[in-house]
């Protein structure tokens, strides 16, 4: 009899636990440039149901048994595409949230387990219809589409081909994690997100100043972007190097120094396959050719081809970046790393993931920490992607000026025809002196308004 109220109490306890109420306990709205990302911390996993009603815009959520956690002080927040939030029960076990919209979004929800300084959450991404609707189509919006003429073309009249300008190289700089993602925290609360952004900004700073270069931060706020649209919005940019920026962790805390990383062969196989076997993730993914209208054979080859010249460029420049990051501090590994990161992945752009110091080594920790050696992390990156893009300027770029020497000619006077100084051309093109042979290319060094 006993054991048997025993069972009893134990089945009742445990059912209990099954079944108590989450609590929601805070809202926190972030806005990035695509969308609005709104956060409710609950006590707790939930289920709930997602629907949105027009005329006025709103998402509704009924979450399945919940309640607030203290009705006194109602869950309230604006911000981006949310005007408004209102909380109440819809019945004893269900919670109803109805945010209140500017202009009509399409919800994506999904939940977050506890991870760092964050708890349970459940996380409602809010994507404009009209213009930011273009995302939903799947097409890429920074490539070009055709246009129908407006009026039918001339006859019989002769083409003329302009040069076309010289073009910045773009870099593209991604600062790892961010918005409910703090990716690693230090033993004083340094988050890794923090880090990553800050640098992120310096490098983009430095590249600016650069002339004949422009850079694109992937991430230039406290949000969170998905790894694959990383890779997307660089491609809208036509960019022409990737570096997305970390600070490592590892649970012994003596682990130290900086690291580089480029796809290995085990990620590019894995992302070919994938490519191949989504046709409409294909197009214009090989330098500018659609894999749409090839055969399989045919995508397999051209695909492998870019992907074998894209690690190439990769592991060059990233081999000069480890080079430069020496200078700075003590490097992990002496050579250039080789893993599966999904942000490497993309087939025709040179792609490297940089780990600037261990966030866990309580020393290095105080470094990332520290403005001035942010900036000197920037500056060794920089060097890295100057020193690679001299001697590997993609052509029609303003990096990739060349002059052809002629018979008469003399340093000084084609310092003078390109407005360089001659002691500038001469270290662009490592002479040791200004006697120069007939024939030789000279690589002319970019100005700002070449």
């Amino acid at each position: 009899m006993q054991r048997w109220l025993a069972a009893l109490l134990i089945l009742f306890l445990n059912q209990g636990v099954v079944y108590a109420a989450t609590d929601f306990q805070k809202v926190r709205l972030r806005s990035a440039p695509d969308h609005t990302r709104v956060v409710f911390d609950t006590s707790g996993p939930v289920t709930h149901e997602v629907f949105s009603l027009s005329d006025p815009s709103r998402v509704v959520l009924d979450v399945s048994n919940a309640r607030l956690a203290d009705p006194r002080h109602p869950l309230q927040g604006a911000g981006g595409l949310v005007s408004g939030i209102h909380a109440a029960q819809r019945s004893p076990d269900v919670l109803r949230i109805v945010l209140k919209l500017k202009h009509p979004a399409r919800p994506h929800t999904f939940h977050l387990g506890p991870n760092g300084p964050y708890g349970y959450r459940v996380v409602v991404d809010l994507y404009e219809t009209g213009n930011g609707g273009k995302q939903a189509t799947g097409k890429d919006p920074g490539r070009s589409q055709p246009v129908a003429s407006a009026r039918p073309a001339l006859q019989h009249k002769p083409v003329v081909h302009a040069p076309q300008p010289l073009r910045d190289l773009v870099i593209a700089i991604d600062a790892g994690h961010g918005g409910e993602d703090p990716g690693a925290i230090g033993r004083r609360h340094t988050r890794e997100k923090d880090v990553t952004l800050s640098i992120a900004r310096r490098l983009a700073a430095l590249v600016k100043k650069q002339p004949g270069m422009r850079p694109v931060l992937i991430r230039d706020g406290d949000y969170y972007i998905g790894l694959r649209q990383r890779i997307q919005k660089a491609r809208r940019n036509k960019a022409d190097l990737f570096i997305s920026i970390h600070a490592d962790s590892f649970r012994d805390h003596r682990a130290s120094g900086s690291s580089v990383f480029i796809l290995s062969q085990h990620g590019a196989s894995s992302e070919m396959a994938r490519v191949l076997a989504e046709r409409e993730n294909a197009a214009d993914l090989v330098g500018g050719v659609s894999l749409d209208d090839k055969d399989d054979l045919l995508r397999e080859v051209l695909l492998d081809l870019s992907q074998t010249a894209t690690r190439e460029a990769s592991y060059t420049v990233a081999d000069s970046m480890l080079d430069e990051l020496q200078q700075v501090g003590k490097t992990h590994k002496q050579s250039v790393q080789k893993a599966a990161f999904v942000v490497l992945k993309s087939p025709d752009i040179p792609s490297l993931l940089v780990e600037t110091a261990f966030i866990s080594n309580p020393r290095e920790e105080l470094k990332l920490r520290n403005p001035a050696h942010q900036q000197q992390l920037a500056r060794a990156m920089l060097r890295g992607i100057r020193d690679y893009f001299v001697k590997h300027p993609p052509p029609g770029t303003r990096l990739a000026r060349q002059y052809v020497v002629k018979r008469g000619d003399t340093l000084s006077q084609i310092a003078q025809q390109f407005q360089v100084d001659t002691s500038q051309l001469r270290g662009y093109n490592s002479l040791k002196s200004d006697t120069l042979r007939v024939g030789e290319t000279l690589r002319i060094p970019p100005t700002q308004d070449s």
